[in-house]
């Protein structure tokens, strides 16, 4: 279906998001922040049909009963709508324009988003089974990391995806897609992550991939990963990989688990994190760390390296930036990839 006078800026390659705050306000990111366009609605009544309109595109009801959707549009568009009373300036559209492809690790190495030296311990981590967790905040490449990561898995094993909205689309030749469905207007019918965690379980996966964690369902995914289910991959929203212990207790807590639980879980089942950051526009793995409890017991995040995402290049991407702790460096390689040399970037 058309989105009226928006769907030049979908259809536009490179475009990320597309924002209608109100009928004279239109923005548009195209990978380097939001920019605004000359798009002019009407009025506000204009903005409020065309959110109404593209909710029943997605199968969901917008009104003034139900004044907030999130719905999938055909096509793979995510939709993101509210309207009166919720929001007192009228309807505010949000569309998250899916990838077009997925990109490969090479791709990345070559756009800067990792620096080329660390691109043989991050395949060694997907070959030998490492669980992953990779973090960062709204629009710094999460899903783009995960897909490249899930396409290096071998492609003799049976992958399941588990996701609120599907948004993955891995270059892969056994994946199987499980997605969340959102309860009907009479409140029943809702397929929560958590349930679908479960499913995946009894499903004779090779690999579980957890699209985003964000609410219970990290205990579900947490247990799998520590009970043979390894090599498995999700993200999660933090600012820094400092942060995420944090993130799990708050999300555990809401399944029921208590602080030292969730350290245990997690130690046992995450690996690796990788921490994505935006800088002036660019995304980039800012950071690998490793998951360990401190004296406390309580669950550490300790980046062994950075990477700046900034300043010289050599042809492959941004110089990287610094070994922290060299011996969880060294201990990275020797376990996940013990053929190549442990070296903190691009010199």
């Amino acid at each position: 279906m058309s989105a009226g006078p928006l769907q030049r800026y979908l259809d536009e390659p490179g475009v990320t998001d597309v924002l209608v705050n109100g009928p004279d306000e239109v923005w548009v990111d195209r990978g380097h922040g939001v920019q605004p366009v000359p798009v002019r609605f009407s009025d506000a009544t204009h903005v409020r049909a065309l959110a109404v309109r593209l909710a029943a595109a997605g199968g969901q009801r917008l009104d003034d009963a139900s004044p907030l959707v999130d719905a999938r549009l055909p096509g793979g568009v995510r939709l993101h709508a509210v309207v009166e009373p919720v929001c007192s300036q009228g309807a505010v559209i949000s569309l998250r324009v899916p990838r077009r492809r997925t990109m490969t690790l090479d791709e990345l190495v070559a756009g800067g988003t990792l620096p080329a030296a660390w691109a043989p311990l991050v395949a060694g981590m997907v070959r030998r089974r490492a669980g992953i967790l990779v973090a960062g905040g709204t629009g710094t490449g999460k899903t783009t990391l995960l897909a490249a990561l899930v396409g290096l898995v071998p492609h003799d094993e049976r992958i399941v995806c588990v996701e609120e909205a599907r948004e993955l689309d891995p270059d892969h030749p056994h994946v199987v897609p499980l997605t969340a469905r959102r309860p009907n207007v009479e409140g029943s019918g809702a397929v929560g992550l958590d349930e679908l965690v479960r499913a995946a379980l009894r499903m004779r996966p090779d690999r579980i991939v957890l699209g985003e964690c964000r609410g219970a369902e990290v205990r579900d995914v947490l247990m799998a990963m520590n009970t043979g289910h390894d090599g498995g991959f999700t993200t999660l929203h933090a600012s820094t990989a400092a942060h995420v212990p944090a993130r799990l207790e708050a999300l555990g807590a809401l399944a029921g688990m208590d602080r030292d639980t969730v350290a245990a879980q997690t130690v046992g089942a995450i690996d690796v994190v990788m921490h994505l950051r935006r800088t002036g526009g660019r995304r980039h793995v800012a950071e690998i760390a490793t998951a360990r409890r401190g004296a406390d017991g309580r669950l550490v995040i300790a980046a062994a390296a950075v990477h700046h995402g900034a300043g010289g290049t050599d042809g492959r991407g941004p110089v990287a930036g610094a070994v922290l702790d060299p011996d969880a460096w060294s201990s990275l390689w020797e376990r996940w990839a013990p053929s190549a040399a442990p070296v903190a970037g691009t010199p």
